[in-house]
Formats: C-alpha cells, structure tokens, sequence
C-alpha cells in the first residue's frame, strides 16, 4: 500500500502541476493544430504522396500523425519537469523516501501518458469533421493505442531527463532524436513513396508500427482507407514492445543516476 501510494501521489502531482500550468496547452495541443492546418491545408492541393488511398486528401492524412505529435509535444512537456526538480531539490527528495526508483519513473511515465492521452483524446473528437468515420469500437481502440504510443514515449523522454542537468541540453536532445522518429513514422508521408535508404529507417522504427495500428484502429470499419502500413497485430506487438523496452531502459538509467 506503501508503494502504491507513493506512485499515486508522484503520478496526482504531475495531474496538479498541469492544472496550474495552462499554457502547456497551448504548447503541446494548439502547436500541432497549427502544424496540422497550415501543412495539411497547404499542401493539400500541391502534391500527393505515393501509397495514400484515393480518396483521402492531405488534411486526412495528416490527421493520426498529428494526435502522435500530440502525444509526442506532451511527453516532452511532462519529461521535462525531472530536470527541473532536480534543480530545485524535490527529485532528491523523492529518491530517500521509502520507494524505489522503478516506482519512481513508473509514476512519471504513467503521469505523462495521463496527461497525453487526454489532450489526444480532444483531438480524437475532431475526427468527424476531416472525414474519418468515428465509431465507438474504432474510437476505444484509438484510445487504448494512443496509450500504448504515449507511454513509449514518454518513457523515452525519461531515459533522456534522468541524465539531463539543463534544460537547454535536454530540448536539443529531444528534438534531435523525438521529431526525427515522428517523421520517420509515417506521419507525413508514406513508406511506400520514401527513398530505398529512407524506407529502410522506416521499417526499423518503432513509431511506425504505433503509427500503423493507430491509422487501422481510426479506419476500424474502412480498411481500405488506411493505404500502406502493417499489419494491426504486428503494429501492436511492436508498439507494446517498444513501450516495455523505453520503461526497462528509463528504470535502468535512474537506478544508475
């Protein structure tokens, strides 16, 4: 009961922090709105990249990549925050308390994916208005997925925030590794329209498959829509993988730290 409480209370402060600090809305859902807008408006009638469905324009397209960059912008917001209270002296103090360091980050992970499947899920409601037919078996799927792809990658950001002292250092880490994997995972184009090299690094990243199974689970009644990506169970499988490998690997560098 002890430890339980412990990762409750670590995970309802993370739910405290978010509610005092609003403008970490703005930054990790109105940003990809923009993105979402501007590219997929824009580009809508210049170009279509190779392997897309017929009928599904670039705003349609765009649309499951931008609920991933949701995930993703929060899970960098949330991360952050171990720096910071390794600076102000709270993380030093969590780590005497009477719990270990694998409860530690579980609750922070769990906290961040809190966070970032809620913001997703307000994204999740538009999905109507772009044309994806939202049903509620395709929407708790999309729902359970997102939490799968949130908890990867937030705990990716912890492997990364338990060894940052700055904040600086940790930005340019995470936009040096984070966005690269964003853009690689078929969230702005197609595996079957990159280069061979390029396809290649596709197929090996894990946020592909995360990808694959969120575009499936979204086009649940409307296979043909979905173009181009893995299959669902191997989406799953690796995207579950993938999340398990961040959590092992976060746990590892804070029992180090």
């Amino acid at each position: 009961m002890s430890t339980f409480g412990g990762v409750y209370a670590l995970w309802w402060r993370e739910m405290a922090r978010f509610l005092r600090q609003r403008s970490r809305v703005v930054g990790a859902l109105v940003q990809p709105l923009l993105f979402w807008i501007l590219l997929g408006g824009g580009f809508g009638l210049s170009f279509r990249p190779a392997g897309t469905p017929a009928d599904v324009d670039a705003l349609q397209y765009f649309y499951p990549g931008i609920i991933v960059l949701v995930l993703l912008f929060t899970a960098i917001f949330s991360t952050i925050a171990v720096v910071e209270d390794r600076r102000a002296g709270f993380l030093q103090g969590v780590l005497v308390a009477p719990i270990s360091r694998a409860h530690v980050v579980l609750a922070q992970a769990l906290g961040g994916t809190t966070l970032a499947v809620g913001q997703g899920a307000l994204l999740l409601a538009l999905a109507p208005l772009v044309g994806v037919p939202l049903t509620l078996s395709s929407a708790l799927w999309s729902m359970a997925i997102m939490t799968i792809v949130a908890f990867a990658l937030t705990s990716l950001g912890l492997v990364i925030a338990w060894r940052m002292e700055s904040t600086q250092g940790f930005h340019a880490i995470m936009n040096l590794i984070l966005m690269p994997i964003w853009l690689l995972s078929g969230a702005f184009f197609p595996v079957a329209g990159a280069a061979g090299w390029l396809g290649w690094a596709m197929h090996l990243n894990p946020l592909t498959y995360g990808m694959g199974a969120l575009r499936r689970c979204l086009y649940l009644d409307m296979p043909a829509a979905v173009g181009a990506v893995p299959p669902l169970t191997l989406s799953i499988v690796v995207t579950f993988a993938f999340g398990l490998a961040a959590f092992v690997a976060a746990a590892s560098v804070a029992r180090r730290g």
